[in-house]
């Protein structure tokens, strides 16, 4: 009877490790450009992560970028969607 029980036990806990929550995730990044007293945002990438939620928002935050290039300076932020 204890074999059964730590058998059962055994397979449930891995039957949950196995079936983590991974599923797909979209990251979206808007590109916002500041300069002389007015902002644009852009659509500028989306991204598929299959990962868990944690992981997929830290991929995501990742890609979150500032700089400055010919139309001024900009800043990239992502989300999950």
């Amino acid at each position: 009877m204890k074999k059964i029980v730590i058998t059962l036990a055994v397979t449930f806990t891995l039957g949950i490790l196995m079936s983590s929550c991974k599923k797909d995730y979209i990251c979206k990044c808007t590109k916002t450009y500041t300069g002389n007293s007015s902002t644009v945002d852009t659509d500028y990438s989306q991204y598929t992560y299959k990962d868990t939620r944690t992981n997929a928002e830290s991929r995501c935050n990742a890609n979150n970028d500032s700089g400055s290039d010919f139309f001024g300076d900009y800043s990239v932020n992502c989300e999950i969607q």
